[in-house]
């Protein structure tokens, strides 16, 4: 049985890490996308994921597929594509270590996939159905994904769901708007950055998870602060979690795919329909990861910084002694 079934882009991060004599940059290749990061945290606590999205027949995709093995995600679902190229994604850091973004994707083999390349016995096996926007980018990936979601919703699939914009991939900020929007319609629990609900509604992060719960079905929100933490949000309770104190962050690099599904294992551990969740089992889910998200910025990476349960759980409860 797999908890958790994913869609979307499998790509290389080139993170930028020195430069040599000349002033030029030396990059390391960090495998992941957002999808697959946080498939890989929930595998990394003990659940079964698995992945749907395509890769190209080169070095890259190979890499990805042997990174997603190794982490224990199942790689049936992925296709590879003898006639486009993985997506690479080059990212700068500044001196906090916030990310600035490019990519090379026109096309990427993860903007192929079709709907009838799907592997549906996948979905049909999970409890749990995630997706992201970059999948929402391109065609024919866009129509696979909304098809995909309303099959998933069909079966009556917990549907999770993380807006994550990428300004560069988009031909249109009115588009981004339009595709980011239509994705939380669809969702069942959101984890949306601070700059997300500015950009969709020019709200905060407590005004914009009201009115995503109000007006957009959702039932469990997650608005992530960086540095500030997490507000979290349903039908029944509201609170913050601070952020772990005293970290210093070498990388953010799926810093927020590893909370969303850091967070998402706690809920499944409730087996509790999320609008149902108190405020006390959604702060320790926020504190948990919160934590985990946390640990994972003093490392490089996505997939490779997800800390150990043991240090998460540790942290998450000093986190809640101080909150």
């Amino acid at each position: 049985m797999i908890d958790v079934v994913a869609l979307g882009e499998l790509l290389i991060d080139f993170a930028a890490k020195s430069t040599d004599s000349a002033g030029y940059p030396t990059m390391a290749a960090n495998p992941g996308g957002a999808p697959g990061n946080f498939l890989a945290a929930l595998n990394a606590y003990g659940r079964k994921t698995a992945f749907l999205g395509k890769v190209g027949n080169d070095a890259f995709g190979n890499l990805l597929l042997g990174t997603l093995n190794a982490a224990g995600i199942e790689t049936k679902g992925i296709l590879v594509d003898d006639s486009v190229f993985t997506t690479l994604a080059f990212v700068t850091f500044d001196e906090s270590g916030d990310r600035s973004f490019s990519f090379a994707r026109k096309p990427g083999a993860d903007t192929q996939l079709r709907w009838e390349e799907v592997d549906k016995s996948l979905i049909d096996e999970a409890k749990v159905f995630h997706f992201g926007t970059l999948s929402l980018t391109d065609e024919p990936a866009r129509s696979a994904t909304y098809q995909a979601v309303a099959y998933a919703k069909s079966k009556g699939k917990l549907i999770t769901y993380d807006p994550n914009l990428r300004k560069p991939l988009w031909r249109s900020m009115e588009d981004a708007k339009q595709q980011l929007l239509w994705g939380l319609r669809q969702a069942d629990i959101v984890k949306i950055s601070n700059e997300e609900v500015e950009f969709l509604f020019g709200l905060g992060v407590k005004e914009g998870a009201a009115h995503i719960l109000e007006h957009y079905g959702v039932k469990l929100v997650f608005a992530t602060c960086g540095a500030d933490g997490c507000y979290f949000q349903n039908r029944n309770a509201c609170g913050h979690v601070p952020s772990l104190p005293g970290i210093r962050g070498v990388d953010t690099t799926g810093a927020g795919d590893i909370f969303g599904g850091s967070a998402l294992w706690k809920l499944l551990q409730s087996r509790k329909a999320p609008e149902a969740l108190t405020e006390p089992e959604l702060r320790e889910a926020v504190a948990f990861a919160c934590a985990s998200a946390g640990l994972s910025t003093t490392k490089p990476g996505g997939i490779s910084s997800i800390p150990e349960y043991g240090e998460a759980a540790k942290q998450a409860e000093r986190l809640l002694r101080r909150d």
